[in-house]
């Protein structure tokens, strides 16, 4: 898409009339902040907030080979889990290396529903259809598709008055089919942000009156609004990864630090061999957590050093409005990787600031 105008979302005209500053992100236009990326941040670890997520995309597997096909794409293990069960994994080249990192909604054991990154959705799509090698249909819905993620300690309470109290019963990385003024809706008890909440998949026409319904059903539970900004810092605490900054081609799963989501004993898959000879020889590097202990914000590709020497480079980095200092991750050589290592950021060779490997997710607390 590049040079192309981004495209517009269902919510954009919602966005607009709210004061969301946009921007162009991943093809779409976007809002990246409202009332402040702090506030919004906050208002999402204490009360509940709304994102636009349409911009993801989805993607459909149909055939009674639909397992096995996606069972061979994904990492982890989509055989064994029930129907209606939401199983997050990396789909990875031969080499190890992660194509994306996405949701897939098993429906049934011949209908997969997959969310992908907005980014990657023509890359995918067509890595899907090829490794498919035409044993099952693969069709790109993302055009179809809005996305409301209700996130907080308080979207419960906010999809059980929109959808009903059932909602409130439902386990985390479930889902569920409902009908919605006549629309029909997928329910998700997923997220990005380490709240509880969901994510709602609806046709386009039927965005923006939910968006509205669910702003005017929450007022007194504090719902507003909130951009991508706030959403990045929401993730960052909790050591979820961003593609194209935690994680690409040249990344795998077990240095990332999500070996959790790769079931070697499954069967064969893509990327298996490769990820079962680093197992076996052992990591080189890994994705750390850390907290920096002097002044300085971490940004993307700035170098990490121990005693002068690079050892890594940051990924993702921002300031946490939770922790009140600035946070980041980075792959980091063995052994200055592990918890408690004292690291150094390069700010741009201006200065190096110290900062502490740190055991994630960075924000802890009782639920």
């Amino acid at each position: 898409m590049d040079g192309a105008e981004p495209k517009k979302t269902a919510l954009y005209g919602a966005h607009v009339r709210a004061g969301g500053r946009m921007v162009p992100f991943a093809g779409y236009w976007m809002p990246v902040q409202f009332e402040g990326i702090n506030a919004e941040h906050l208002r999402v670890r204490s009360a509940v907030g709304l994102f636009d997520v349409s911009h993801m995309g989805e993607v459909v597997f149909r055939g009674p080979r639909a397992q096995d096909v996606v069972q061979r794409l994904l990492t982890n293990d989509v055989a064994s889990p029930p129907s209606g069960k939401a199983i997050y994994s990396p789909a990875c080249r031969p080499s190890g290396g992660i194509v994306d990192d996405l949701i897939a909604y098993k429906v049934a054991p011949d209908h997969f529903f997959l969310c992908v990154n907005a980014a990657n959705r023509d890359k995918d799509v067509r890595w899907f259809v090829e490794q498919a090698r035409g044993e099952c249909e693969v069709s790109d819905r993302s055009d179809d598709y809005a996305q409301i993620a209700v996130q907080g300690p308080k979207a419960p309470d906010l999809l059980a008055r929109v959808f009903g109290d059932g909602v409130k019963g439902m386990k985390p990385f479930t889902f569920t089919f409902l009908t919605h003024r006549s629309h029909e809706v997928l329910l998700a008890t997923t997220g990005y942000t380490g709240e509880r909440g969901g994510e709602v998949y609806l046709p386009n026409d039927a965005a923006e009156s939910l968006w509205a319904e669910l702003l005017e059903r929450g007022q007194d539970l504090g719902v507003a609004p909130i951009g991508l900004g706030a959403r990045d810092t929401l993730r960052l605490e909790m050591k979820y990864c961003l593609y194209g900054h935690d994680i690409d081609e040249t990344t795998t799963p077990l240095e990332a630090g999500i070996g959790w989501t790769v079931k070697l004993d499954k069967g064969d898959f893509l990327g298996r061999d490769a990820l079962l000879r680093q197992r076996e020889s052992g990591l080189t590097r890994s994705l750390v957590a850390f907290v920096m202990e002097e002044k300085g914000v971490p940004r993307q590709g700035y170098r990490i050093l121990v005693n002068d020497q690079v050892v890594g480079a940051v990924t993702s980095g921002a300031f946490s409005p939770s922790l009140g200092v600035p946070v980041g991750l980075g792959y980091v050589a063995k052994p200055h990787d592990a918890v408690g290592s004292v690291i150094g950021v390069d700010l741009k060779g201006l200065r190096t600031a110290r900062a502490r490997v740190v055991e994630p997710p960075l924000l802890r607390r009782s639920k």
